[in-house]
């Protein structure tokens, strides 16, 4: 009988010591460019690690007062690096869990097949009424492409043509809609495998906009959540970056 006991408490130890920790949620705010790729970086997250990622998408520059006021994200993946180190600066963060997910790349596109030359000639046009760029205040993209703009040395030709939209996705929606006949996009939109995925588009050279690094953290409030650092270590993961770089991404 003892035996039998000895045994079975060796297999209940075998059971215990390989279950996996429990499975928890991590509630993410997630830069609106990096939407797409998020939403398959988060099935395999599910799929390897038991944990599932809650994201929530936006400008990073409203995540900023949403996290100051209290909101419950765990963690961010942010559209820039600066907000990030502004959070850890005021204590928002957990220090140390500053990381580069992604560099961002800019470009000029419109859904029609033709109308947007490989040289950004389109925005010299005169046949378009709009350009829709995301708000240069909160946004890093819109930022980018108003520095862009301004080294083109076309300011003053698009003054009267810009309409922003709240994040880059509402950029993306005007165009893609032909509420404006072009705009800039993050490079993530509208290339997937290396492919346009449709229309006529522009890269952005690099050296026209200050580099786009994405950063993520851990927030305070993750501090207690073991999904937050998982998601964390799953983005670093060589099959995480390939799907990533396979947005348009950079590292």
């Amino acid at each position: 009988m003892m035996r039998l006991l000895s045994l079975l408490g060796a297999g209940l130890w075998l059971v215990a010591s390989t279950t996996p920790t429990q499975a928890e949620e991590v509630r993410v705010a997630v830069a609106s460019n990096f939407s797409a790729p998020f939403q398959a970086l988060a099935k395999r997250f599910a799929e390897e690690t038991g944990h599932t990622a809650k994201p929530s998408f936006g400008a990073t520059g409203h995540f900023y007062a949403q996290i100051k006021n209290g909101a419950p994200y765990h963690v961010l993946l942010a559209a820039d690096d600066r907000i990030p180190a502004k959070l850890e600066k005021e204590g928002e963060t957990l220090l140390g869990t500053r990381f580069v997910y992604a560099g961002g790349a800019l470009a000029l596109w419109s859904p029609e097949p033709g109308y947007v030359d490989e040289k950004g000639d389109a925005l010299k046009r005169d046949d378009f009424q709009h350009l829709a760029i995301a708000n240069p205040k909160t946004a890093p993209y819109g930022l980018a492409a108003t520095q862009a703009i301004d080294k083109l040395g076309l300011t003053q030709h698009l003054r009267g043509k810009l309409v922003e939209g709240q994040n880059i996705t509402q950029a993306y929606q005007f165009v893609a809609s032909r509420n404006a006949r072009l705009g800039f996009v993050a490079v993530s939109q509208i290339y997937q495998d290396g492919q346009l995925t449709g229309g006529s588009a522009w890269r952005v050279p690099t050296e026209l906009y200050d580099p786009i690094r994405q950063e993520g953290v851990i927030l305070a409030e993750g501090k207690d959540n073991p999904a937050a650092p998982a998601l964390v270590e799953f983005l670093k993961s060589p099959s995480a970056r390939a799907l990533i770089e396979s947005y348009g991404y950079v590292f």
